[in-house]
This record gives structure tokens, C-alpha cells and sequence, in this order.
């Protein structure tokens, strides 16, 4: 049995001419519609937005340690364990909500003793923003800092990692 229907239908050329490119003009649009940097969709975790916040206030003068006393406690003990990951010490006291263009973050801070807890907070925020902003495009709206202790100088360090260096 043989279609005839696909026999009378006259066949379409592969080269076609856009109006532009009849009238002499090249088109820009080239197939698949748009500039390459706008097709598809980019997403970002709230793991990589807590690692850069993370990293960004722990590069604050003042900032002694992340996290709560507990976290900081089994954090500590974790990376002393041999092929214990060192990745969530990163992140420890940073917890982000990311939505498709903006981010909100809560930080929870160890300061040392005798900064001003004002300044160092503001600074971290001033930090935090930028580096998240820059690296991920999103827009923060908010970072809220909770400060749980103070470093003093006589205390024992449980967290050897305090400021990157």
C-alpha cells in the first residue's frame, strides 16, 4: 500500500530565506533562539551559598569560631577523625534559603573578646553579601547574625580553625 497523500505534497526546500536575508540583511538569531548565555537554567544549591557565606565570615576580623557550642563540639571532633569530611566544617553555623534569584541567611558567630560585637556583625554582613553576590549572582535580602559565645583569652580552643589563614 503506498501513501499518496505524502507523494502530491510538494516538498520544502532546506535552504530558506528570512525576510531579512531577502532583503539583502543577515539574520542574528541563530537556531535555537537567543543568545547562548540565556538558554537553559542555572541553580544553586543552598550547600555551595552556605560554603561561600561560610568562608566569607570566618575571613572577618573578630569571628572566632562558627556555629553553636554543640555544633562546634562535634564538628571539632569529626574532623579529627581520620577521613572525617572537612567540607561541613565550612558551612557549620550557616544555614541559607535559596529561591531562583534571591538568598536569605542565617549565620550563628563565636566572637573573640574585647571586639565590638556591633562592628564585627556588620562587617560579616558587608562580607558575606559581597561574596555571595558576587559568585552566585543571587541577590541577598537578608543575612541575620546570632552571636552564641564569646571567645575570652584563657578559654581552651575547640575549634582550631577559627580565621582561614
Amino acid at each position: 500500500m503506498t501513501d499518496t497523500g505524502q507523494r502530491n505534497r510538494p516538498q520544502e526546500t532546506l535552504t530558506k530565506e528570512s525576510p531579512d536575508e531577502a532583503l539583502g540583511k543577515s539574520s542574528t538569531t541563530k537556531r535555537g533562539g537567543g543568545a547562548p548565555a540565556t538558554r537553559g537554567r542555572t541553580t544553586i544549591a543552598d550547600g555551595v551559598v552556605e560554603k561561600i557565606a561560610g568562608l566569607a565570615a570566618r575571613d572577618v576580623d573578630g569571628v572566632h569560631a562558627m556555629g553553636g557550642g554543640l555544633a562546634r563540639t562535634f564538628g571539632a571532633v569529626r574532623d579529627r577523625v581520620p577521613g572525617g569530611s572537612g567540607a561541613k566544617s565550612v558551612s557549620r553555623g550557616v544555614k541559607a534559603e535559596v529561591g531562583e534569584v534571591q538568598t536569605a541567611l542565617d549565620l550563628e558567630i563565636v566572637v573573640e573578646y574585647g571586639v565590638s560585637i556591633a562592628d564585627v556583625a556588620r562587617d560579616v554582613r558587608e562580607n558575606v553579601i559581597g561574596a555571595v553576590e558576587r559568585m552566585t549572582g543571587l541577590e541577598v535580602v537578608e543575612v541575620n547574625i546570632a552571636v552564641s559565645d564569646v571567645k575570652l583569652p584563657d578559654e581552651e580552643d575547640d575549634e582550631p580553625q577559627g580565621r582561614l589563614q
